[in-house]
């Protein structure tokens, strides 16, 4: 509405103008009387054109890189604004980056009425600054219902993870399971390489080429801290405290990420009470991983079976490792909308079944010419896994187990490795396991914004885009070069 008034102004203005022009002026008296209120006119044209923009003040951004519009992600924390939040910018005038800062924040307070923006220059207006307690540059104070929160940066992205945090009014933790070797949240180690090249697993074989135990998962954990979510560590066999209670029933989710001893058959059974009680689970499992026969039936009476083997790709994989494979389909669900390309080093194949009181349903799949291959010497595969087709590498289900109990959620991914520190940043990798987290805890959505880690810029393609690279570089336009060559010479020579 604001552009369309200013555009019928400008119209307006036109249209006088023109007027103006075309209009007889006939006698000297009535010459003046025109141009007396054509001035009348077109000033009072100007201050109303002036009282519009004023109220309705518009932003445009002529520069490529749209260096000073906010990021997608948060105009869209913004318009998700249901209640109002004060922000106040403390910056440094001298500072080129601080006051660039203050012009973001700015036009953030021009988005929506919701948020109430207010800059102070403490060296300037050092009383205001004492009155919030503020000593420091390019700090961002946002408050909202009595609650305050201190975000130092420039950056507007970590602005909006700061009004994520502050508004999250569910303050439920999402617990990490460890005792079984898991992917440790304390951990920021990480190590990029090809899953395949050489033989290098994740697996007992292939730890030996790298100069750590395991992955970590510091990446993740330090994601969603940002986000406002708390992360506990919990081990099932001694609980929080250490005195065997189990899980404590104000977890939000569970996270199980790269189990490498079995759990035992107390540690299931409180895992299964934690379902029954109406628990969320996610489970990230590698392909090398025993289940054992609690776990399995457990997950069974969840609507999954967990497969063996690795699923080989041909046709959607990332680089050259078949075994890597890309995803760019994911089904409809909560936890996947508006995702990207993804991709799984070493991922297990897994199956929804049928179970009481449960509905499961495959996330996301390979394609149809993927097999199933094997790392272990001693695993046999049947003579299926070399059938070409559909392999289910995520499922999600809910329900009540056997029919009973309160409704939980889980979530089943064939891998691990997408989500440890080494592959968490690229693609959409971290969108689809925050995704996951944010559907366990019964959000509607995952999160808008995603904390940014620092990785070097790519172009990523799966193996059919690069073999249609190749074809359309390497042998089509070479050889329509090459037959224009010889229709000249031919042409030339008649």
């Amino acid at each position: 509405m604001p552009l369309l008034t200013n555009f019928l102004v400008i119209v307006a203005l036109c249209v006088l103008f023109a007027a103006g022009l075309r209009t007889p002026l006939g006698h000297r008296r009535w010459r003046i009387a025109v141009q007396l209120l054509g001035a009348l006119l077109a000033f009072g044209v100007v201050v109303l054109a002036n009282v519009v923009s004023y109220r309705n003040d518009q932003h445009f951004d002529i520069t490529i890189e749209e260096a000073f519009t906010p990021a997608a992600e948060t105009l869209q924390v913004l318009h998700s604004l249901k209640q109002d939040v004060e922000l106040i910018y403390f910056y440094q005038a001298q500072n080129p980056a601080g006051r660039a800062a203050k012009q973001m924040v700015e036009i953030m307070g021009k988005v929506t009425p919701h948020l109430k923006v207010r800059t102070i220059d403490p060296d300037q207006q050092p009383a205001q600054a004492n009155q919030y307690g503020m000593r420091m540059y390019n700090v961002a104070l946002m408050m909202a219902e009595g609650r305050r929160i201190e975000v130092v940066t420039t950056e507007d992205r970590e602005m909006a993870m700061g009004m994520l945090r502050l508004l999250r009014s569910d303050k439920r933790p999402v617990c990490f399971l460890s005792g079984h070797g898991e992917y440790d949240i304390d951990n920021f180690e990480y190590h990029t390489h090809f899953e395949a090249a050489g033989g290098h697993a994740h697996d007992a074989a292939g730890q030996g080429l790298v100069d750590m135990t395991q992955h970590g998962i510091g990446r993740l954990r330090r994601a969603l801290d940002k986000l406002g979510y708390e992360v506990r560590k919990l081990s099932l066999a001694t609980g929080q405290s250490g005195a065997g209670e189990g899980v404590p029933t104000d977890c939000a989710a569970l996270v199980e990420a790269n189990p490498r001893t079995a759990l035992s058959p107390p540690e299931v059974a409180v895992l299964a009470g934690y379902m029954a009680g109406g628990g969320n689970l996610l489970l990230l499992l590698e392909p090398d991983y025993a289940l054992g026969d609690e776990l399995a039936a457990l997950l069974a009476q969840a609507g999954v079976r967990v497969g063996d083997g690795v699923v080989s790709d041909p046709l959607s994989h990332y680089f050259t490792d078949d075994q890597m494979v890309a995803v760019e389909k994911y089904a409809s669900h909560p936890s996947t909308g508006g995702l990207a390309l993804s991709f799984f080093p070493g991922v297990r194949p897994l199956q929804a079944v049928a179970a009481e009181g449960v509905k499961s349903s495959v996330l996301f799949a390979s394609s149809a010419q993927a097999t199933l291959t094997t790392r272990d010497s001693s695993l046999r595969l049947d003579a299926s896994a070399r059938v070409p087709g559909t392999r289910a590498l995520a499922i999600v289900s809910e329900g009540q187990l056997a029919g009973t109990g309160k409704p939980f959620r889980m979530a089943v991914v064939g891998d691990a490795d997408f989500a440890s520190n080494s592959f968490y940043p690229y693609l959409a990798n971290a969108d689809l396991v925050l995704g996951l987290t944010a559907w366990l805890r019964g959000e509607p959505r995952g999160p808008a914004i995603k904390p940014p880690v620092e990785v070097l810029p790519t172009v990523v393609m799966t193996g059919s885009q690069m073999q249609i690279i190749f074809l359309l570089c390497v042998l089509v336009l070479p050889g329509l070069c090459g037959l224009a060559g010889l229709a000249v010479w031919w042409r030339r020579r008649q």
